[in-house]
């Protein structure tokens, strides 16, 4: 069964690179695992329960509903044409500002794929109306939603502060240099990349180029920008009574783009609900297609066969916490299973391998991490994609490099 795996995960792989459909492509294999590992009906449990996962379906049909209604009144262009001007004298920092702003907006909003829906709405636009490809503009964004390392709330900072019996700012302290040398060269990875394709301009799609005798209304260019601005101040406790859900923030600027732009409640209403309709069916229909993946790899023993090998090899334990979650999380879209079996299984004994419960911590927490940044089938990889209309493989593929010179860099330093 587990050769079966092997080689079916492999088959996925080079379907996905060659631009199959994502979704046809996860339920067939998540099926055909199912099947082979005498469990037909998981794939569909799985399915089921990913139709109702409610935080994402709140989180993406709510953006890609405002973000449908910013394009309907054109806000959308006003923003646009209102960065050219500094776009284009800002354009060598323009790819590494949106990962460093991505970054931090996820430090504020520790979902993963929260970050990619609010911040990708709005960079992904930006960066593919100046020129830059949509492939590579997702991947810019994605390359930086692993900054909610460095908030008190991701559920593995105050994991590994209990094991160790210290402060969650403690763990925070430990691990934040190698987080941030991992940023910086991710960011100078993915800006190099960019280059070398020649995608970091010359890709301006027509509904996004900018019209010289455009007249810029400041008000409507502010719209689009609203309920990101909501989220980071009410996130932060700047202002306290704007602490509120992507949702809430999405509809309060649903509600002022129709005031400003003064707009038929109908239309923008038509618009906005159309759009969470798209979102489900091109984004969610991924997510749910990655789930059922997900499963039959789970049925047929590949995740269990894998943490096990990772928790049965103290001789390697060092290379196990930094790679172990990693791979798990470049598989399964999420490093949260391997890193919370690796920490509580191994990273209590850390003293017994001459490392610190922190620092064995903090390793299998980047690696899961930085594995989840590169997947192809992370929820905020597939939203990121259907923002910018391109394969998760092609985001995958740009942020390969980038992902694992900064897992490099970032072990280097934790175990240095």
């Amino acid at each position: 069964m587990l050769l079966a795996g092997v080689l079916i995960v492999c088959a996925v792989v080079v379907a996905l690179i060659k631009g199959w459909d994502a979704r046809v492509t996860l339920i067939g294999a998540g099926l055909l695992m199912a099947c082979i590992g005498g469990m037909p009906m998981a794939p569909l449990d799985a399915f089921a329960k990913s139709m109702t996962n409610s935080g994402l379906i709140q989180a993406v049909c709510s953006v890609m509903g405002f973000a449908m209604a910013v394009r309907f009144t054109e806000c959308d262009k006003h923003l646009i044409n209102a960065m050219a001007s500094v776009i284009s004298h800002v354009r060598f920092f323009l790819i590494p500002g949106v990962v460093i702003c991505t970054y931090l907006v996820n430090i504020a909003l520790p979902s993963a794929a929260g970050t990619a829906a609010a911040a990708g709405a709005i960079f992904i636009p930006l960066l593919m109306a100046a020129g830059v490809g949509p492939a590579l503009a997702a991947a810019a964004v994605k390359c930086g939603t692993y900054g909610s390392m460095l908030n008190p709330g991701l559920a593995h900072n105050p994991f590994v502060a209990k094991i160790a019996g210290v402060d969650v700012m403690d763990v925070i302290a430990f691990h934040y240099k190698a987080n941030i040398a991992s940023l910086i060269v991710a960011t100078i990875c993915i800006t190099v990349i960019a280059h070398i394709l020649k995608e970091d301009k010359g890709h301006i799609p027509e509904h996004l180029k900018v019209d010289a005798n455009f007249k810029v209304n400041p008000f409507f260019a502010l719209m689009p920008v609203v309920p990101i601005l909501i989220l980071l101040l009410g996130s932060t406790g700047l202002i306290p009574f704007l602490k509120m859900g992507v949702p809430q923030a999405m509809i309060i600027g649903a509600i002022l783009t129709l005031v400003v732009t003064r707009t038929k409640p109908k239309e923008l209403s038509d618009a906005f609900f159309d759009g969470m309709g798209m979102a489900y069916g091109k984004i969610l229909g991924i997510i749910i297609s990655a789930g059922v993946f997900v499963s039959g790899l789970t049925t047929i023993g590949l995740v269990k066969w894998f943490i096990d090998i990772m928790l049965n090899n103290p001789a390697v334990v060092k290379l196990c916490a930094a790679l172990g979650p990693f791979v798990l999380g470049l598989l399964v879209g999420s490093g949260d299973a391997a890193t919370f079996a690796f920490n509580e299984a191994i990273t209590p004994y850390a003293p017994e391998f001459g490392m610190s419960q922190v620092q064995m911590g903090s390793m299998a927490t980047l690696g899961g991490t930085l594995g989840r940044t590169m997947s192809p089938i992370a929820g905020a990889t597939i939203i990121c994609a259907g923002i910018a209309g391109v394969n998760p493989m092609e985001i995958t593929k740009r942020n390969a490099i980038p992902m694992l010179c900064a897992l490099t860099v970032g072990m280097l330093i934790l175990l240095f």
